[in-house]
């Protein structure tokens, strides 16, 4: 019933099935590995310090996505990524991170231009909840200060309480606020 003709065909065609799925699993694992960019290449900090005054020395800059900062406890920092400022703070402090003048200076050419400004505080889970809640707050309300010290006026800028102000992450990356300009 089948013919030498028939038995050639089969040779040559299961092979090249063969092949063509490996180059399919090989074209995807390689873009797979492409599109995962190094930790380095994905925000800009502006600057960081530690909270201690005997420690208050920039930490060397480091471009690195907020999932992956390497902060301590005591050091603050303040990062842009994709347009939104981001400020890390110390364990149970809720001062600024040096740079935060320069971080903001975008937003504050957006307010001019007629947008207004979010700020939302989040907190870790280590410690008392209300009590960081609490601190949260103070956070964003040091952030809305330096922006009112840039000359920003309050009506052009919103404190928004998220809906889960616990931020997720490592804890020195949940202990942030984010602020974010809208039209």
């Amino acid at each position: 019933m089948y013919s030498d003709d028939d038995d050639s065909q089969e040779r040559i065609v299961l092979p090249l099935v063969i092949g063509v799925a490996m180059f399919v699993i090989v074209g995807v694992l390689g873009l797979v590995s492409f599109n995962k960019k190094p930790a380095t290449a994905a925000a800009k900090p502006v600057a960081a310090h530690a909270a201690a005054p005997a420690a208050t020395a920039a930490v060397p800059a480091v471009t690195a996505p907020a999932a992956v900062l390497n902060l301590k406890d005591d050091e603050s920092q303040v990062v842009v990524e994709n347009g939104v400022v981001k400020f890390y703070f110390a364990s149970g402090k809720a001062e600024v991170a040096k740079g935060a003048n320069e971080a903001l200076a975008d937003v504050v050419k957006g307010i001019k231009a007629g947008q207004k400004a979010t700020i939302s505080g989040f907190h870790d889970t280590t410690g008392n909840a209300v009590l960081n809640a609490e601190l949260s707050k103070k956070r964003a309300f040091a952030v809305r200060d330096a922006l009112l010290a840039l000359g920003v006026t309050e009506d052009k800028l919103e404190l928004v309480k998220p809906a889960d102000s616990q931020g997720s992450g490592a804890a020195a990356e949940a202990r942030r606020v984010e602020v974010t300009l809208v039209k």
